[in-house]
Order: C-alpha cells, then sequence, then structure tokens
C-alpha cells in the first residue's frame, strides 16, 4: 500500500498495518472530523482523524518508532466518537478524554484484537499499555507524535504553514531516549509559534466556540429524547447528523439550523452571547542545548512571553457575538 501524505512524503506501507488502515475501526475515522462540529460552519477546517491517525504512525515511523508503537499510533484515536470532543463538553468532562475511556471496550469489541493475533500481537501488550510508547504521547507541555501531527496538519489545510517550513521543523525533530526533542531554538520557536495558532486561533476561534456550544445542546438534546444514544455516537459524525435529521424533533432541528456555513461571529468580552472555557493546552519542548536538554523557554524569551500569553487567554476563554445566523437562502 502506498500513501502519500502532505506532511511527511511517499510511504510504502504493508503487512499487518496495511490491514489495520483497511479495518471498519480505522476506516471509520474518514468520516470523524478532527475538528469536532468546526467543519459545520467552515469548509476549511475539514481534517479527519483518518488522516491524522496516519500521519501519527508516518510521524513515528519516520522517527525510528517501532513497528509496535507504529500500530499504537495508528490505532490511538479508534475510540473517538463522532464529532470527536464535542462528547467531552455533552458529558461536561472537562479533561477531555472520554475516547480514552472506551478505548479499551472499542478495541476488544473490534476485529483489531484478532488482526493483532494474526500476527503473533497481544492486543493488551501492544495498546492497552499506553505508557510504554514515548514517541506516540507525552503529557504537556511536551513534544510528542499526537501533539505535533495535528498541530502541522491542521496548520497546513490552512494555508497557515508551507511544506518548505514543515520539512525544516522535522529536519530538526530527533528523538533522544525514546522522546522526541529539537535541534534548533528556531525550530521550537517556530513550533511553538503554530501550535498557539491551533489552540488560539482555531479551536478557540469565535467561530469554532460557537459550533461547539449548538451541536452540544443538540446532542444533549437529542440524548435526553432517546434520539440517539452514548453507542450511537461510534459512528460516523455524517451518519449521526442522519439520526437527528431522521428523528423530525423541532428542539434539535431548531438546534441545527444554526449549524451552517453562513454564520457570521466575532469575539467581544463586551457584549457576547456565548462565552466557552478550553482545556489549557501549552508546549514548551526540549532542546539540545549543549550536552543537555533544556526546555525551550529557559532559552528563548519568545517561548516563554507566548507561553504565558496563551495560559492567559485559554483561562479568560472566548467570548462570542452572533453577527448573523442567518440560514443560507437555497
Amino acid at each position: 500500500m502506498h500513501i502519500s501524505d502532505p506532511i511527511y512524503g511517499e510511504f510504502v506501507v504493508d503487512g499487518l498495518l496495511e490491514e489495520l488502515i483497511h479495518s471498519n475501526p480505522v476506516q471509520r475515522l474518514k468520516g470523524v472530523y478532527q475538528g469536532g462540529s468546526s467543519y459545520l460552519v467552515n469548509e476549511k477546517w475539514n481534517v479527519t482523524r483518518y488522516e491524522h491517525s496516519v500521519g501519527v504512525m508516518l510521524l513515528i515511523r519516520r522517527l525510528g518508532g517501532s513497528l509496535e508503537e507504529q500500530i499504537a499510533g495508528l490505532l490511538h484515536d479508534v475510540s473517538h466518537t463522532a464529532f470527536s470532543h464535542v462528547i467531552d463538553y455533552v458529558l461536561e468532562n472537562r479533561e477531555e478524554n472520554y475516547h480514552e475511556k472506551i478505548y479499551k471496550q472499542t478495541i476488544e469489541e473490534s476485529e483489531i484484537p484478532q488482526l493483532l493475533k494474526k500476527y503473533g500481537y497481544r492486543y493488551r501488550n501492544v495498546l492497552l499499555e499506553e505508557s510504554q510508547w514515548t514517541l506516540l504521547e507525552q503529557p504537556a507541555p511536551a513534544l510528542c507524535a499526537d501533539r505535533i501531527d495535528y498541530t502541522l496538519r491542521d496548520q497546513f489545510h490552512e494555508e497557515k504553514v508551507t511544506t518548505e517550513e514543515i520539512e525544516l521543523f522535522l529536519d530538526s525533530l530527533i528523538a533522544v531516549d525514546g522522546k522526541m526533542v529539537l535541534t534548533r531554538v528556531g525550530a521550537a520557536e517556530w513550533f511553538v509559534k503554530a501550535y498557539y495558532r491551533e489552540v488560539i486561533d482555531f479551536f478557540m476561534h469565535p467561530l469554532n466556540a460557537y459550533s461547539g456550544h449548538f451541536l452540544t445542546e443538540t446532542l444533549k438534546t437529542a440524548l435526553a429524547q432517546k434520539v440517539i444514544t452514548l453507542s450511537s455516537l461510534l459512528l460516523t459524525d455524517g451518519e449521526v447528523l442522519n439520526l437527528l435529521h431522521a428523528a423530525d424533533e423541532p428542539d434539535i432541528k431548531r438546534l441545527l439550523n444554526h449549524l451552517h456555513r453562513n454564520v457570521r461571529v466575532k469575539e467581544d468580552v463586551n457584549d457576547y452571547d456565548l462565552h466557552m472555557v478550553n482545556k489549557i493546552r501549552l508546549i514548551d519542548p526540549d532542546v539540545v542545548w549543549g550536552n543537555t536538554l533544556m526546555k525551550a523557554s529557559e532559552i528563548s524569551e519568545n517561548v516563554k512571553k507566548w507561553g504565558e500569553q496563551a495560559r492567559r487567554k485559554s483561562e479568560n476563554g472566548v467570548y462570542v457575538k452572533i453577527v448573523s445566523a442567518e440560514m443560507p437562502v437555497l
């Protein structure tokens, strides 16, 4: 199987990885958008969990990660529900980790354990002991494949970064003791700027906050009215939307009518209709500095300043004023 990825380039994948890519849990992710509700209001916010999952696998491979860690990377998001993290707002789960809570069950109810067994692997050893995969996941503010890929991929799709800039950054990214670090301060500053654009200009964009609010209210209403169940959310975004539309419930229809690509909003802390506070996300990469590793914020005043600004912005949240939410004329 040949993969041509806009971030990491050309790769050939075969054997177990190829079979896993073609499995139902991974293929479902083609219909689950990474930005949750955002693609409903902005056609450019359309990166899928499938693209991201394959990308994480490829980045781990590029950094010399084992086949087992590539498998874990490919499968790390298969338990994401439709609309990704919107479910965390529906359930008022501030840790935004509902998909992690149902990961084991999702894996065990799929064909993945049998596929791994076919190639001599025990799914528990590869997928349920995630702390061993240090390229894949690290606690913030460190770099990891998951954090790097969603940042690069979203920023690339929004045309905020170029392939040349990405390649320059990736050329500075190495693995030391199984963890991702950078060889240049400049690369750290570039990624920190890109990451905070992701967090502030995308995650906390007023339009994104608006769409998240109304989709959250829609799903809460649909669950309360038993139009859907939590298990329904293990379908794709489109399949869940079809269930919502088919129910023909006035409250659900009214809320769905707010979600279209003709909405206009702005941020206004003095006159606002919605206020949303997201999980605080900070980044502070390790950088090779002489014979040791140092946090970028200890070397770069810019990184330190940007981190403080991002924390303040995240703590304050986003204040959304709805300018126009009229449905488009067909």
